[in-house]
This record gives C-alpha cells, sequence and structure tokens, in this order.
C-alpha cells in the first residue's frame, strides 16, 4: 500500500484532527478524500464526502436481536453502535473499518515487511561496496531465498487479514 504525506499549517492540521475525529480518523478520512477525488469506483456515486457532523439514526429492535447484537459487535471489539456504523458504511460502499486487533496485526505486518527491506537493502549495499572495490559480488541465495519467504508469507497474513475484513462486512459473519 502507498503512503501519501504533506506537510500543512498547524492550525489547519488541528481542524482537520478535530473533524476527522467524527469520520473514524484522520487516515481514514484521509483515505476517502483521495478516493473521492480520483474516483476509484469504490466511493458512493452520490458524489458527496462525508464529513461534517453525524447525525442520530434510531432503530427498534426485539429484546433477543439486541443481545445478539451487542454479542456480535463485542466478538469485534466494538459497542453496538460502532457495529452498526461499520455494517451502514461497508454497504454504502465506504473502506470498511478495522477493530483495534485488526490494526495492531496490518500494523505487525507492515513492521515485519519494513524490516525485510531493511534486510535486502543491506545486501544490495554490501553487493555494492564489493563492486565498487572490484570484488566478486557474491549473493547468498540461502539470505535470499530466506528473505523471499517471510515477504511471501507476510504479504499472505496481509492479504488474509484484509479478506477477513472486507468478507466479514460484506455479509458474512
Amino acid at each position: 500500500m502507498a503512503f501519501l504525506g504533506f506537510h500543512i499549517d498547524d492550525a489547519l492540521a488541528e481542524k482537520f484532527a478535530s473533524m476527522a475525529a467524527n469520520e473514524g480518523g484522520k487516515s481514514a478520512l484521509m483515505r476517502r478524500l483521495v478516493e473521492h477525488a480520483v474516483g476509484n469506483g469504490k466511493a458512493p456515486t452520490q458524489g458527496a464526502i462525508t464529513t461534517g457532523a453525524s447525525h442520530k439514526v434510531t432503530i427498534r429492535l426485539r429484546e433477543n436481536e439486541l443481545r445478539l447484537l451487542t454479542t456480535i459487535a463485542a466478538q469485534r471489539g466494538m459497542n453496538r453502535t460502532q457495529w452498526i456504523a461499520s455494517l451502514v458504511r461497508a454497504r454504502l460502499g465506504f473502506p470498511v473499518q478495522q477493530t483495534h486487533d485488526e490494526r495492531q496485526a496490518l500494523r505487525a505486518v507492515a513492521r515485519e515487511l519494513n524490516r525485510i527491506g531493511g534486510n535486502i537493502n543491506q545486501i544490495a549495499h554490501a553487493a555494492n561496496l564489493d563492486r565498487l572495490i572490484g570484488l566478486p559480488v557474491k549473493l547468498e541465495a540461502d539470505v535470499i531465498r530466506e528473505a523471499s519467504a517471510r515477504i511471501e508469507d507476510a504479504l499472505a497474513e496481509l492479504r488474509a487479514a484484509l479478506k477477513r475484513n472486507a468478507d466479514y462486512w460484506e455479509g458474512g459473519r
């Protein structure tokens, strides 16, 4: 996943953070803004970006439905309101919501990929130094195979986590 970063005035950043607090966080709001700007086809077709104050919606449920909702939401690490809002947003075409545990797992995968990238960079640096001083470049096939396998494992874990999350909000439990 690509990273997009930029600098803005502190006051503007503070206003944005305040607004984003009601929109699922700064990253979630920035993703929606970028998706809206480039039209990736996943954003709602109404053309409106959801920003601003949220509004209360009331639903009525039977006691057994409410108990089940509470249980299912708790299994996702959410309260009932968070679970219902995430479900509605997913069905409206907004990016799916991750639980705290899912975000932690995704961060762990990203850290592992960064570590592997650092190792590969060290290998490339050493090979370049050897080449510059006229030594034969020694590529350690075992090290490269191990790094490749770790990358594949991390990517498989990442794909599985994202698929589980998307499948959940698209209708699974």
